[in-house]
């Protein structure tokens, strides 16, 4: 099949497939006599195999590793394990990471007046250095509140 129907079949665009070719993510296929790309359904696998990974969020690096041992037949699945709870523990702290992130807007959004006053404790936030701390804890302390006109 051509470039077109393999990355239809496999649910990704063409030009993935070129990326995963240029990188040794998928090895290169056979040409037709007129030079075009001729893929295999074992290509197509290893495409779907590669598109589910990246659905998983793991990297190109991570993906080659995994397919590799997906096509050594006589791998330890130790070894998949190793690289599978790798990934989870990196997803567990990017989750924590957003966590944090989505506390401390709920926080500047609930200190924040939002009505027709120019002060805002979030772009001072924002403003702050970054070493500050207290972008990713609390908003700056401020001397006293304005009445409300």
């Amino acid at each position: 099949m051509n470039i077109g129907e393999a990355a239809a079949a496999a649910g990704v665009t063409a030009k993935t497939i070129r990326y995963y070719e240029s990188i040794g993510l998928l090895r290169p296929p056979p040409r037709s006599t007129g030079g075009y790309r001729l893929y295999s359904p074992e290509d197509v696998h290893t495409l779907r195999f590669a598109g589910r990974a990246r659905d998983l969020g793991f990297s190109i690096d991570e993906i080659g590793n995994l397919l590799a041992l997906w096509r050594d037949k006589r791998r330890a699945s130790a070894d998949v394990k190793r690289i599978a709870i790798g990934h989870i523990v990196e997803l567990e702290g990017k989750i924590a990471a957003l966590q944090a992130m989505v506390a401390t807007l709920r926080h500047l959004a609930r200190t924040c007046h939002g009505d027709g006053r120019p002060d805002c404790p979030i772009l001072t936030s924002l403003a702050e250095p970054a070493d500050a701390g207290s972008a990713h804890c609390h908003p700056p302390k401020r001397a006293g509140r304005r009445k409300k006109a």
